[in-house]
């Protein structure tokens, strides 16, 4: 046996040893990416989930959530949102009076600058919930709702 082959032996038998074994391997994936285009309205529904839910979890009083509100949303189904919000005593972007721990974007349909998505949000212990995401030729989110 050759001292690299001992090397190596010794070196998976330390590793398992520690309990560093598969454990270490998996960790050592490829780095992860996100990409997204300005131009595209699914990037922009994931963009605004995503803020959002950081904006609400790290609780600014509500300033920055109300901005995105602002930006990501038309004026009038602001209003839909807030009155819909009053009646539930709820988050209307999230449906929800708590914080998801996770959230998903998919894509269900687009026609004519018109994009219909899938959220998914998951809450603790696995559970998750849906809303269907409308957002029109001018990237502001007209409807979130069922279907």
């Amino acid at each position: 046996m050759s001292s690299k082959t001992r090397t190596v032996i010794s070196a998976g038998l330390l590793a398992v040893a520690l309990g560093l074994g598969a454990t270490a391997q998996a960790s050592a994936g490829a780095p992860r990416s996100v990409s997204g285009r300005t131009s595209d309205n699914l990037t922009r529904i994931a963009d605004f989930y995503g803020t959002y839910i950081d904006a609400v979890y790290d609780e600014d009083s509500g300033n920055l959530g109300t901005a995105l509100r602002g930006h990501y949303l038309t004026p009038a189904f602001q209003k839909e949102l807030n009155k819909w919000e009053e009646r539930e005593h709820a988050d209307g972007v999230l449906r929800a009076q708590n914080v998801p721990l996770a959230w998903k974007v998919t894509e269900t349909g687009t026609r004519a600058g018109r994009t219909e998505a899938v959220v998914t949000l998951t809450w603790s212990r696995g559970v998750t919930s849906k809303v269907v995401v409308d957002m029109n030729a001018n990237h502001k989110i007209f409807h979130i709702g069922a279907k």
